[in-house]
């Protein structure tokens, strides 16, 4: 009996021990804050956690700045010019999820208030070419920082961003010349990875490449008040899937694409495009033609597969539009420009224009394709694409 008792004992000792030890053991995951300021000169994680975002922080050259998932990042107008830079040379990692993104949002929430996610690569551009016919290879950037962009890297790498959402972004600088974006990428090249990325309500562009040869997936351009997507310099990435534009309140076109009036011998191509115009929807103040789905001009060209077009139906609008005669003829008759399996949704909304009198646009055969069929873009739903509790695929 004593024995029995002794060993009772001991065992509920044991067991006292192991449920102490398991409490001890459940803790709740850490989480991060504070300000985020200044240049970012050493490689740098913040976990996942609720920032402040102070004046215009720049990933320097040599550097690394990561974010893990589910952290927001709040920049505050009364900072000043708030904006996250990534410089040549610099990355940005960010890999979010669709239950957990990374978002970056503005404290008032009011359209234009900060400069969004900015980063300069050393992949190629053409900004225009001299008299005598040859390429111009830098240029000077847009966005008030006078930063010179430009290189010869098309691999090189800026980082990787997953499951990132801007919002209220497209900062307007006071000179009147200057603008920034939702995403603004300057020669950045094709080692970039670019997937499943919002830009929400910016006063700009909600996405602009600077020529470069990245590529970009599963993009959301929902509500900005320029173009939804825009291009220049000749950008030539090669594997963009999945783009999405949903234009409320105001907004210019759906795709603006121009080339500096270069006629390249190269191009960009996009697969599964959906472009959608909310009813009601006026143009940017000064700028009452900006009307299309699609515009190309100053040489823009590439191929567009898989397109669903719908509420572009103001007065005079159309699918597609040529703006001049050059881009006509180099773009459009030289075959650099290819609209394939078009689903043009409004019988009001014609599906070519030009943008001056004195030519016709005639796209080579198999150039220009209709199709009752055509699906556009396939997005994953998930938090991702929900903002205040408005389900942004909803309008897909």
């Amino acid at each position: 009996m004593k024995k029995l008792a002794l060993s009772l004992t001991f065992l509920s000792l044991i067991l006292a021990s192991c449920s102490s030890s398991d409490e001890d053991t459940v803790t709740p995951p850490a989480t991060g804050s504070g300000e985020i300021t200044g240049d970012i000169t050493v490689s740098k994680t913040f976990i996942k956690g609720t920032y402040t975002l102070s004046g215009t922080v720049r990933v320097k050259s040599g550097a690394t700045l990561t974010f893990d998932a589910g952290s927001t990042i709040t920049a505050d107008v009364a900072n000043g010019t708030d904006a996250l830079l990534v410089e040549k040379g610099g990355k940005l990692i960010i890999t979010g999820t669709a239950a957990e993104p990374v978002v970056f949002t503005e404290k008032s929430k009011t359209a234009g208030s900060w400069g969004g996610i900015i980063m300069f690569g050393e992949a190629p551009i053409v900004s225009g070419k001299t008299a005598d016919g040859t390429p111009i290879t830098t240029a000077t950037s847009e966005d008030g920082t006078n930063i010179i962009y430009g290189g010869a890297k098309a691999d090189d790498n800026s980082g990787s961003l997953k499951y990132v959402r801007v919002e209220y972004a497209g900062k307007k600088i006071l000179d009147g010349n200057s603008e920034m974006n939702g995403f603004s990428f300057y020669a950045v090249g094709s080692g970039t990875v670019l997937e499943n990325l919002v830009a929400y309500k910016g006063a700009d562009d909600g996405f602009e490449f600077y020529g470069g040869t990245v590529s970009a997936k599963n993009l959301i351009s929902y509500g900005n008040t320029d173009d939804s997507f825009d291009w220049q310099d000749g950008w030539q990435g090669q594997a963009n899937t999945n783009w999405f534009a949903y234009q409320t309140g105001a907004g210019n076109f759906g795709m603006e694409i121009e080339a500096k009036s270069v006629n390249n011998a190269f191009f960009p191509k996009v697969s599964n495009i959906t472009l959608r115009r909310a009813a009601g929807t006026v143009t940017e103040a000064g700028n009452p033609t900006e009307i299309d789905a699609v515009q190309f001009k100053k040489e823009g060209n590439g191929e567009y597969s898989n397109v669903v077009i719908s509420g572009y139906t103001s007065t005079g609008a159309v699918a597609v539009r040529i703006q001049e005669a050059a881009t006509n003829t180099n773009q459009v008759s030289g075959g650099k420009i290819k609209m394939l399996n078009v689903k043009v949704v409004d019988a009001a909304t014609a599906l070519t224009g030009t943008g001056a009198t004195g030519f016709t646009v005639a796209f080579p055969t198999g150039n220009l394709t209709t199709s009752t069929t055509a699906t556009g873009a396939t997005l994953t739903a998930g938090a991702w694409a929900i903002v205040d509790g408005v389900n942004l695929l909803e309008k897909l």
